[in-house]
């Protein structure tokens, strides 16, 4: 008979804590979908991609970009800017499956490194929860601007990677 009195107050107690579960789930929603993160740096030797004297730029300017798979028409623009470690953070809402979203370079604050490398001026992102990525957090290649004179390093150093373009 005790046992009998005590299941109401089992359930109501389950009723309660299950509803507070399910309201704590509704404000989740107001969060963002996705965060999109990469970095921007200055390549001091114009070698095409990081090296051990890459800097990275704080004040980049950048902008997600989604453009729709059929018709090619930008369907959501996003901008951001980096922080002191060249880092920025794109929050974005929404998922984007049927968009090709990328990250494009928009502007450095650095007059002496402000020309665009042309393969690292945009990087592709996936921005759809089916593709077997688990959480929200995608994050994009580096882009980089091309220091206008290199460092008097980087002779040596590209011939340390075997990529320098003198012959012996």
């Amino acid at each position: 008979m005790a046992c009998l009195r005590i299941l109401p107050v089992i359930f109501g107690t389950l009723f309660y804590v299950l509803a507070g579960t399910a309201t704590g789930t509704a404000t989740a929603t107001d969060a963002h979908d996705y965060l999109i993160q990469g970095r921007v740096y200055c390549d001091m030797c114009r070698a095409g991609f990081e090296t051990n004297v890459t800097e990275y730029i704080k004040g980049a300017k950048v902008r997600l970009e989604c453009k729709h798979f059929g018709t090619g028409n930008i369907e959501r623009t996003v901008d951001g800017v980096t922080d002191e470690t060249g880092t920025y953070k794109i929050k974005l809402k929404d998922s984007h499956e049927e968009d090709i979203c990328e990250v494009v370079l928009v502007e450095s604050p650095l007059a002496n490194c402000a020309e665009v490398e042309d393969h690292r001026v945009r990087a592709r992102v996936v921005l759809t929860k089916n593709v077997g990525i688990c959480n929200n957090l995608r994050f994009a290649n580096p882009l980089g601007y091309l220091k206008d004179i290199p460092l008097p390093i980087c002779g040596e150093l590209l011939k340390q990677l075997d990529l320098s373009n003198d012959e012996e």
